[in-house]
């Protein structure tokens, strides 16, 4: 193996997809993946390659600092890949300290021990911190989200990024530590945690249950489909500008109104429904505080750079998204159950 790259957060939704193109690609680098499997986090993700000869999965929190130096060291990582993040709105208004503690001190634990095992060679290091558009704060009916905007986060989620970012800057500041940093957009496809929009109303579409829009539905958000995400961040791990920050978006702005309706038609399309069926579901509920109105981003730098651009057009990808959970009903069954929890005692004890 020539390198060893830690990749963290690798059972949740994007991780999961970053660790098998990694796995898949890669043959000559041994991937650590590593979680704590909370209730994102599963290993059903990735039962396609978890006995490759390349692949490693610890069971780990990244808000555990001693753990952490321990592992740096036994592994001698040359990269990291840090994805490990609470990420969901909704829960950091009800608890923002979890989001304090995980995607801030998370983040500088990570930091400090790549900073201690590297100290004496930097050279072909690289600390890969993956962000949000979030950080930016919220657009007007124009305008996108540059790399050099200013940042003005509107929750506790988008607070705790802002400030892991902040950290990752400073540590390439002062300790010449070796970073690349992404701000992406809103990411759909398989295998995402059904508490996203897309995933939660393909299920409740299935089970005839209401599809909850919150306030007027107009707020406007960029939609990245998640294999694309992966391919950037290949991109931007290999041959992204060290001290850099990458946006990554899918020039693709679409109000959630619309794209609920557009879902609604895909749906009752694949199901067999009369046309109309799904959208019945439609019920707006009362906005949730601080809700950022709408997010832009601008991603033509990583376009000009590094010729990255995404693969498929929104309706492509959706369909692709739709037909994985129709397909995949016991991988739905076991997450809304809660029984995927088991899979790694099943596996690992």
């Amino acid at each position: 193996m020539n390198k060893t790259i830690l990749i963290t957060g690798g059972a949740g939704f994007i991780g999961s997809h970053v660790v098998r193109l990694f796995v898949n690609k890669y043959p000559n680098y041994r991937i650590v993946n590593l979680d704590a499997l909370t209730y994102a986090g599963n290993l059903e993700n990735l039962k396609d390659i978890e006995h490759a000869s390349n692949y490693e999965f610890v069971k780990a929190d990244i808000r555990d600092g001693s753990k952490m130096n321990d592992l740096f060291r036994q592994y001698n990582f040359d990269g990291v890949i840090h994805l490990a993040a609470e990420s969901h709105v909704d829960r950091s208004i009800i608890d923002p300290n979890a989001f304090i503690e995980t995607n801030v001190m998370g983040t500088a634990n990570l930091l400090n021990a790549a900073k201690s095992l590297w100290a004496n060679n930097m050279e072909g290091k690289r600390f890969y911190h993956v962000s949000t558009d979030e950080v930016y704060g919220s657009l007007g009916e124009t305008g996108f989200f540059l790399e050099t905007t200013s940042y003005d986060p509107q929750s506790p989620y988008s607070a705790s990024k802002a400030a892991s970012d902040h950290l990752v800057r400073a540590y390439g500041n002062t300790y010449h530590m070796p970073f690349v940093l992404t701000n992406c957009s809103n990411n759909y496809g398989q295998n995402q945690f059904p508490e996203k929009l897309i995933p939660l109303f393909i299920n409740n579409i299935c089970n005839n249950k209401p599809l909850p829009v919150y306030g007027d539905g107009k707020y406007t958000r960029d939609w990245l489909y998640v294999v694309d995400h992966a391919r950037a961040i290949d991109l931007v791990f290999h041959e992204g500008r060290n001290g850099e920050t990458y946006n990554i978006g899918g020039f693709n702005e679409w109000q959630n109104i619309d794209l609920i309706k557009l879902l609604c038609v895909q749906m009752d399309e694949k199901l067999g429904r009369a046309p109309g069926t799904s959208a019945q579901l439609i019920t707006y509920v009362k906005d949730r505080p601080g809700h950022d109105k709408r997010y832009a981003i601008d991603a033509n730098k990583i376009n000009k750079e590094l010729g990255w651009s995404p693969s498929v057009t929104f309706e492509e990808g959706l369909s692709k998204t739709i037909d994985w959970y129709l397909e995949n009903e016991e991988w739905l069954n076991h997450v809304t159950s809660g029984d995927y929890q088991t899979y790694y005692s099943k596996q690992y004890s």
